[in-house]
């Protein structure tokens, strides 16, 4: 990140003790006032014994054995871990490029024996769980000092806000504060000594130390020429740290270069104004060499990003291997152990492979994940589909289809209802059958039981006189209910139209063709009543599903039925798809900013959908009730 663009406070990393400068063939190794040459015939390996005499790119960590790099690992992840954590990446890196070169040769020399690639399994490495093990051990070490470093900020911020709290006092003070300088000074000179606080509260922290500062030294109004010579002090001060800025440019390492800017950067910020003439003048010259720094560390990861762009076209072709498979081709065992094998292979292929371009890392892996899912969710599908109990619980409900047809032309209106909502009854307790059958048999199923209740309701309904009755009731609630004007007390309100709303479902059925027109009346004017009142959308359609439920119970009790086995297939998906956010959520790591905010917005997903699952319990209750 470049200090110049933005306000946050830079980090500061302890800058390197030894110095390394290249003469012909040797390597000379500076240490204060002693000096060591490593000769031209000395090994590699011999440096890397004394990793802190020597810098990382006098060691190529490509012409070291996988043993070699073990040993150097073992050795640098004893020493501190900001000391030696570019070396350790090194080592890394060489190490899992010879392991891939390994497998690649075990592959051609695989194939070229005669066998199948897709047949390939590399041979374990036992050097490689080593290296994992070792590398686990410095990540943790790596942590803890993290986790050191941040709670150190955090006590750094605590001190800070304390002392701007006195420095406001003393800036805000009515009495004299001449007689405050040394008091105020002593607590610049102990802002001075505390160390880093978290990034995040920098700029603002150091936003509020300028103001009481300044608003101070304002308010003593010292005499010019003390002011001017404090200008004329801080401005030397800020030329040193301009030219040492500026000579910066000459330093060969730039990431060394980047750390001692960031150092020269919480210089800058600690001293105080300069004239204010000045100001603008000595600030460009320093934010200029600022930039030429900065524009050399962009260069240096512009070589990470390019490797970054081939692990990205590398994980790419995995995707499309994956994608590329026909799965509706894939119909049976052997072909399923087979492709499962293949998938598996390329698994531990994408996970030789390291990161992407940041902003395409988190697109590829859900592609990859995708396409994963897509193949296992089939192969589970496939076997699913296959279990004997989906052809016993089809037989079931043949059965049952089978006496409800039996049952559909009866005159017995009571004792028939009541053997279909037994069957109805029955129907729910058998479970799934295959999915490519269901809408079949359910149809077939309900087709018996609707035929039969339709009859029922053509034998006993005539009630045209009552339904124009409650027609004109329900027309005249509308109207009161449209006029009702809520009281201060919000409760007493709702409780008002919830009565109305009571009174409404007592009103029995209207003509048929005049029922969606007046109901739609009748949900416009309560939704603008609950509007009115702040009523939440979850109790609204509450409301609303316990008056449709009251026309669809006048229907008779199959239609209850069909209700209650549309939400329990609708409960059922919910909880499903509960259970595969749930489950893709152990796949991601909250290891980075994009990582943990895709759990988020995951687990986001899951509680909407919970609550969606309570409502349709609500729901269901609510027709049990009824049944």
């Amino acid at each position: 990140m470049n200090p110049l663009e933005s306000n946050k406070e830079p980090e500061i990393v302890p800058e390197e003790t030894l110095e390394t400068v290249e003469l012909n063939d040797n390597v000379v190794v500076t240490d204060g006032n002693a000096s060591k040459e490593i000769s031209e015939e000395k090994t590699v390996k011999e440096a890397v014994a004394e990793p802190e005499k020597v810098k990382s790119d006098a060691i190529d960590y490509s012409v070291l054995s996988k043993q070699e790099l073990v040993d150097a690992l073992k050795y640098l992840i004893e020493k501190q871990v900001n000391e030696v954590k570019d070396e350790v990446e090194l080592i890394k890196q060489s190490f899992y490029k010879k392991i891939k070169s390994d497998i690649d040769e075990q592959r051609k020399a695989f194939v070229e024996g005669g066998g199948d690639e897709l047949d390939f399994l590399p041979q374990k490495d036992e050097l490689e769980d080593v290296f994992k093990t070792l590398m686990a051990e410095f990540r943790t070490r790596k942590a803890s000092l993290l986790a050191q470093i941040e709670k150190e900020k955090e006590t750094n911020l605590i001190q800070k806000q304390h002392l701007l709290e006195q420095m406001k006092v003393l800036s805000e003070s009515s009495d004299d504060v001449s007689i405050h300088i040394n008091e105020f000074k002593s607590l610049q000179q102990k802002w001075k000594s505390i160390g880093q606080v978290p990034q995040s509260a920098s700029t603002e922290l150091w936003k509020q130390y300028n103001v009481y500062q300044e608003t101070f030294w304002d308010l003593i109004k010292i005499n010019n020429e003390l002011r001017e010579y404090d200008f004329k002090k801080n401005l030397e001060l800020k030329i040193s740290l301009c030219e040492v800025a500026e000579k910066l440019a000459e330093e060969t390492d730039v990431v060394s270069a980047f750390q001692q800017l960031q150092k020269l950067h919480e210089e800058w910020h600690e001293l105080g104004p300069v004239a204010r003439e000045m100001r603008e003048e000595i600030w460009n010259r320093f934010k200029d060499a600022s930039t030429v720094i900065n524009k050399k560390h962009q260069g240096y990861f512009d070589e990470i990003r390019k490797q970054e762009d081939d692990n990205y076209t590398a994980k790419e072709t995995l995707c499309e291997k994956i994608e590329a498979l026909d799965l509706a081709a894939i119909n049976s065992y052997k072909a399923w152990d087979e492709a499962t094998k293949a998938v598996l292979d390329w698994q531990e292929e994408w996970r030789t492979i390291g990161f992407a371009p940041r902003k395409l890392n988190q697109k590829v892996f859900e592609r990859y994940r995708t396409a994963c899912d897509a193949f296992f969710a089939a192969k589970g599908e496939f076997y699913k589909e296959s279990k004997s109990i989906l052809a016993q619980n089809l037989e079931q409900k043949k059965a049952l289809c089978e006496k409800a047809e039996a049952l559909k032309d009866s005159t017995e209106w009571k004792e028939t209802a009541d053997k279909l909502i037994q069957l109805q009854k029955d129907w729910k307790k058998i479970g799934p059958v295959n999915k490519k059958v269901s809408d079949e048999v359910w149809k077939r199923f309900i087709s018996a039981c609707d035929y039969f209740f339709e009859q029922k309701n053509k034998n006993t309904s005539s009630q045209r006189t009552v339904e124009m009755d409650n027609l004109a009731k329900k027309k005249e609630l509308i109207e009161k209910i449209n006029t009702f004007q809520k009281t201060e007390n919000t409760s007493e309100s709702l409780a008002a139209v919830r009565e109305m709303m009571a009174e409404w479902n007592n009103i029995g059925h209207v003509p048929f063709k005049e029922k969606d027109k007046i109901y739609k009346e009748y949900r416009e004017a309560v939704d603008k009543q609950f509007e009115a009142l702040n009523v939440d959308s979850t109790n609204r359609r509450m409301d609303n599903f316990r008056n449709n439920l009251k026309d669809i119970a006048g229907k008779g009790e199959n239609k209850l039925y069909r209700e209650r086995e549309k939400l329990m297939r609708q409960y059922e998906h919910l909880k499903s798809e509960i259970a595969t956010y749930e489950n893709n959520i152990g796949f991601f790591t909250t290891s980075s900013k994009k990582g943990g905010g895709l759990i988020k917005e995951m687990e986001r997903k899951i509680e909407s959908l919970k609550e969606e699952t309570k409502l349709i319990e609500q729901k269901i209750n609510l027709i049990d009730e009824n049944l």
